[in-house]
């Protein structure tokens, strides 16, 4: 750990002198007309925010986002919210081995785990084009920027690893209905489960902060996604025309509807399983994201925007052998 403790265990009045990595940098402006300059800093546990007011346009250029900084301060409250109080503050030296990715959130499964599940989707795949296609794309430089891509940039799985993380979930979803639902192409499905977001790697940045490229923003993944696997399909000789459609189909068609940026919505039995797999890998992990990151007392987390609620915390026993939750909704 680069840091004695992390951000999420800090309480008021705790100590900081921790590397930091600079998250958000912006100017505001008070309603008396003085500018300050707002920070999120944070480690791979959390963020906390700090207020500068004293040569603020100086630090507003030195300090952008994705820079570390060594900060000595106290964990201070306003207004219910723990801000940090800086002291000192300045940029890490070319002498401190400490890197962005330090301080970047990681998946809590073990890589070595998911690749190998990820190996097993693609050999299980008995369709010989959908196979070739498969692993013709989990290889070289674009498999090692998938299997360390985040899946999102803070609604969900928006972690190092993420990506093989949300992908893997929503394959397992989609053999486990194929196998309840035998008029489900299993193939076709569970290979629509591993690209659907591949083209993640080229929507999102990661190397210094989580953030969408300028290609992200101008095209956006399921377009890249549709574009890429079409011109992958291409290579392969005698790929069927309905199989390619129908594949293209289920990535064009993931997110469900035309509100959230899908070009068509679901048409087949397996895109519409797809789309609900999705969803529910997406808000099942935004619920567990929301609980870890909330360190309140209150039972209850704070609104979360993807599962339009607040959302109730049950917090169970670290004994496995029992199941019952330490709050309820009758203490």
């Amino acid at each position: 750990m680069v840091n004695n403790s992390e951000i999420f265990d800090l309480i008021k009045g705790d100590k900081v002198n921790h590397f930091l990595l600079i998250k958000k940098s912006e100017v505001k402006t008070t309603k008396a007309n003085k500018q300050f300059l707002v920070m999120e800093l944070g480690d791979q546990s959390g963020s906390i925010t700090t207020n500068l007011w004293d040569e603020y346009s100086q630090l507003f250029h030195l300090f952008k986002v994705g820079e570390i900084v060594k900060v000595v301060g106290i964990i201070d409250e306003y207004q219910g919210n723990l801000q940090l109080r800086v002291d000192t503050i300045r940029l890490k030296t070319d002498s401190e081995s400490v890197t962005p990715r330090d301080f970047m959130p990681h998946s809590l499964r073990d890589l070595d785990e998911m690749k190998k599940e990820l190996s097993d989707f693609v050999s299980g795949v008995k369709n010989p084009f959908l196979n070739t296609l498969l692993n013709n794309i989990f290889k070289g430089e674009k498999y090692e920027k998938f299997i360390t891509a985040p899946a999102g940039k803070t609604i969900h799985h928006g972690y190092i690893h993420g990506l093989i993380e949300h992908t893997l979930e929503i394959a397992k979803i989609c053999e486990l209905m194929a196998s309840i639902h035998t008029e489900i192409n299993k193939d076709l499905i569970v290979t629509g489960a591993l690209l659907h977001d591949f083209a993640k790697i080229e929507e999102l940045n990661y190397e210094t902060s989580f953030d969408y490229t300028d290609t992200g923003k101008l095209i956006g993944h399921i377009v890249l996604c549709s574009l890429f696997v079409q011109k992958e399909i291409e290579l392969i000789t005698g790929f069927p025309d309905e199989l390619k459609y129908q594949l293209i189909h289920l990535i064009l068609s993931h997110q469900g509807k035309l509100e959230f940026a899908s070009p068509v919505v679901p048409k087949t039995i397996e895109a519409v399983t797809l789309y609900h797999a999705d969803e529910l890998s997406a808000k099942t992990n935004a619920y567990k994201r929301a609980m870890l990151s909330d360190n309140s007392d209150s039972k209850w987390t704070k609104y979360s925007s993807i599962l339009s609620t607040e959302l109730f915390k049950f917090q169970y026993s670290s004994d496995k052998n029992k199941e019952e939750p330490k709050s309820s909704l009758f203490d």
